[in-house]
């Protein structure tokens, strides 16, 4: 067995270094952009008089990391090579998003927009596996153009994590001579439709409710008569792009559909897997951070003439988090390899239940670890001068988002006690 990093690997996190010192830190701090990540980062970020929505000069700023590190070759590293990529493994990806977010807040890595300067792509696996090559040519080219944006329309306002129950329904219609479609219903937290171009809305077209087949994905364009959003719903972590949407008399083309008629819940699982992987390496570098910020902290600080560090009040909670960590970095980087490892639909089968384990243990270790840290640097860890506040209000989505970790835990569970996975049938 051989625990070392791939020697290309290692040489590549010195080249993101190396780029992120010459190219994004300068732009970081020009034009006071540096408001974006101090203590005034929440203000700077959100348009409070607008709905509480991103700042366009936040967004702007986002922009042009990403085009700077797209023309370094960075930004599409996990995306295919046709597509300009460097078909960046899991193992790869992982491992950067560590390391990226083990620096702290910068515009080099800022996840509360799933910002970065190494791209995360679900939408060209998405259209990969399901389009037609019509919606190949236009969506994936145009997400990368960001002339197409597609948001996800799955959650509904009674109906979160079960999305087999969902009440938006799809009925065939046929208008003006032209099939399709008429959707109707409600949807929430539907990110990133102030700015999309499409929202990719799932609606039960057949079956019943609590079906898993029976629901198809529908890519409705924005401003299709009938398309809504009603309101942005504020969030613990400011800016918003998360509105609640309706869908009333609302008519699409039969060329609309994306992936089969009735299979759409495959398409809202395809990608699931990478994204959990790499939010949990996110996490994992998070928590790592806050406890070395802590650690330098306690040394540097003398109250009553000695380091804050010799109190074992200190030292023993992060202590039992170091401990956590290294561990968790040997499970996600083991479990990222194995994914690598064999075909994308056997992920499910063989390992989703790893995954899982990774992904809720991560994001609830990263919250411990930003509360701790604000523990230790008292009054100031506490205030916006400290990052901590904003690493646990932005972290503390992911034990929600992506699959919350109650239903994460669902999951590991029916793998543990055989009632999936590769266990199934074994206590028959």
């Amino acid at each position: 067995m051989d625990f070392d990093l791939p020697t290309d690997l290692v040489a590549y996190l010195g080249e993101l270094d190396a780029f992120i010192e010459n190219e994004i830190r300068p732009l970081e701090l020009a034009d006071d952009n540096i408001r974006f990540f101090d203590h005034r980062r929440e203000y700077a970020r959100t348009d409070f008089e607008a709905g509480g929505l991103p700042r366009h000069e936040w967004e702007a700023l986002l922009h042009q990391a990403q085009e700077r590190a797209n023309r370094a070759g960075h930004f599409r590293f996990s995306a295919p090579k046709k597509y300009g990529g460097k078909e960046g493994s899991n193992l790869w990806m992982a491992v950067i998003r560590d390391h990226l977010t083990r620096k702290g807040l910068g515009l080099h890595n800022d996840l509360q927009n799933e910002h970065s300067i190494v791209g995360n792509f679900p939408f060209v696996l998405m259209f990969e596996a399901f389009g037609t090559d019509a919606q190949k040519d236009e969506f994936i080219p145009g997400g990368f153009d960001r002339s197409r944006i597609v948001a996800f329309g799955l959650t509904e306002p009674d109906h979160g994590s079960d999305a087999t129950h969902m009440e938006t329904v799809a009925v065939r219609e046929t208008r003006d001579g032209v099939d399709g479609w008429r959707i109707d219903g409600s949807k929430m937290w539907i990110t990133n439709m102030h700015v999309a171009s499409h929202c990719a809305c799932f609606a039960r077209t057949s079956g019943k409710a609590g079906d898993a087949a029976g629901i198809t994905c529908f890519l409705v364009p924005t401003g299709t008569p009938g398309m809504t959003v009603d309101e942005y719903l504020w969030t613990f972590n400011m800016p918003t792009d998360h509105p609640r949407m309706t869908f009333a008399n609302c008519w699409v083309p039969d060329s609309a559909i994306l992936g089969p008629v009735d299979g759409g819940l495959a398409i809202a699982q395809s990608f699931v897997h990478q994204n959990r992987i790499r939010q949990a390496a996110s996490s994992l570098g998070a928590a790592t951070y806050c406890v070395e910020e802590s650690v330098k902290y306690a040394r540097a600080r003398k109250p009553f003439g000695q380091e804050l560090a010799r109190n074992q009040g200190i030292q023993f909670p992060l202590v039992e988090l170091a401990t956590q960590i290294e561990m968790l970095r040997l499970m996600i980087y083991k479990t990222a390899w194995q994914m690598d490892r064999m075909e994308h639909k056997t992920v499910e089968r063989e390992l989703s239940d790893k995954i899982s384990m990774c992904n809720y243990w991560a994001n609830r270790l990263v919250c411990q670890a930003a509360d701790r840290a604000m523990q230790v640097h008292g009054g100031i860890g506490y205030s916006r001068h400290k990052p901590f506040e904003h690493i646990y209000r932005h972290h503390r989505r992911y034990r929600i988002t992506e699959g919350s970790e109650e239903i994460q835990m669902r999951k590991v569970g029916a793998y543990l006690f055989g009632y999936t996975g590769p266990n199934k049938g074994k206590f028959a």
